[in-house]
């Protein structure tokens, strides 16, 4: 099989290992890639629909798997399946999309299906009045989410509502997030721990992957402003088989079922954003892709052959695959560069990547080769050291002597992965 990874970080580069692992793997393509994936398969530059389809057809790509949302919602594996009829597309469809692109459809979608989720309403700037009204009925800290697409940076939790008003103010009338926030979902604070569960589906049938538990706040002790995540651990100690009955009983099924009464043909990665609370889970949002960096801990668990999964979810046919999960948990840790998620500084030489560990995977999420073929920073989260051990502290002692080995300047990791999980 001839495949192509869309993307270039941390999410891909774990993606990009798995499928390199496949006995039915003839040729991997990542688009950009990043010096990690060049290990598992070839970088290619490709911009815009137009030339990924081209590139498809002319290298006669069987299985695109696209890694990142905004390609999704914009509309690629619409353009693809119009194009190139031969090519099996791993990713949500535009209309299917909008479970992650817009928090409006995605909820509406909840409350139709019955899949319990907390209380909101949407608002635009004409009903602002209506807004502050609908907030003041709320009891803090009190949510409010940007409906588009914004980075990852468009959901807010506030801790009085002076403050929400304030915020409100800032998302509607002065585009905070852009276009993103031209609508804003005013939601019930739902008090409890996350955790995240994903499956992947053909639209009829799916298979659950491991679940994983991510750490959002750039500080230790879950302080500080909100990132794209910090570390990740799977399995998550909490989500036992009572509670995945639950969310495979009351979210999943319905959701699968839901999709399928909206005719929406939904071929790939579902991610749950779950809450427990005390016991019963409730999703606070729907992503159409896999996590980062969740994907670097459950990939690492992944031991059956990903592609044959995919070639299953081209023919309808997930039903008959068997997922075989690696017994083992994965812990999973970022290396930031300092000043994340505000400013920080690109292009400072990493050291050290040569000394760690062979059984450790060092996955780039913000990577990039210098003019003089060096590995330097590129983004934010710069890198996820990921390793596997009998329990969780084994894996996470071993995620930190290796980190000691690796250097950036103003690189900054958080310390306490794990540390809420621990009995």
């Amino acid at each position: 099989m001839k495949i192509l990874l869309l993307g270039n970080g941390g999410r891909e580069s774990a993606l990009a290992r798995v499928i390199h692992k496949s006995k039915q793997t003839e040729k991997l393509y990542i688009s950009p890639g990043n010096p990690s994936t060049e290990a598992w398969g070839e970088n290619v530059d490709l911009e815009g629909f137009e030339q990924i389809s081209s590139f498809c057809e002319k290298e006669s790509i069987d299985i695109l798997v696209v890694g990142p949302e905004q390609p999704l919602v914009e509309g690629i594996t619409d353009y693809i399946n119009q194009n190139n009829h031969r090519t099996i597309v791993i990713g949500a469809n535009k209309q299917g999309a909008q479970l992650e692109g817009s928090k409006d459809f995605a909820k509406n979608f909840m409350f139709k299906y019955n899949i319990p989720t907390a209380r909101y309403q949407t608002f635009s700037s004409s009903t602002i009045k209506e807004a502050k009204s609908f907030l003041s009925t709320l009891n803090a800290p009190y949510v409010l989410k940007a409906d588009g697409l914004a980075a990852g940076k468009g959901v807010v939790i506030l801790p009085n509502l002076s403050e929400a008003e304030k915020e409100l103010d800032a998302m509607l009338l002065d585009a905070k997030f852009g276009k993103a926030s031209n609508k804003v979902v005013i939601e019930e604070f739902l008090s409890g721990v996350e955790c995240s569960v994903f499956v992947l589906t053909d639209g009829k049938h799916y298979v659950i992957l491991p679940e994983a538990k991510d750490y959002k706040k750039v500080g230790q002790n879950d302080t500080g402003l909100n990132t794209g995540g910090m570390g990740s651990v799977s399995p998550v100690p909490f989500c036992n088989e009572s509670f995945l009955s639950k969310v495979e009983q009351r979210i999943i099924k319905p959701t699968i079922q839901g999709l399928q009464e909206e005719g929406i043909d939904y071929k790939g990665f579902i991610f749950f954003g779950l809450m427990n609370v005390e016991g019963e889970p409730y999703v606070i949002e729907y992503n159409v892709r896999m996590g980062d960096p969740e994907s670097e801990s459950v990939f690492a668990r992944w031991d059956s052959d990903i592609v044959e999964a995919f070639l299953m979810v081209g023919k309808g046919e997930l039903d008959k695959y068997l997922l075989e999960i690696n017994s083992q948990t994965a812990t999973t840790v970022m290396l930031c560069s300092g000043g994340y998620p505000l400013d920080y500084e690109k292009g400072k030489e990493i050291f050290g990547l040569d000394k760690v560990d062979n059984s450790t995977i060092i996955y780039h999420a913000g990577t990039k080769y210098s003019e003089n073929k060096k590995i330097v920073t590129s983004g934010g989260r710069v890198l996820a050291v990921t390793c596997l051990g009998n329990n969780m502290q084994e894996a996470l002692n071993k995620c930190y002597s290796e980190i000691e080995k690796i250097h950036f300047d103003k690189m900054y990791y958080r310390k306490d992965i794990g540390k809420d999980l621990e009995a």
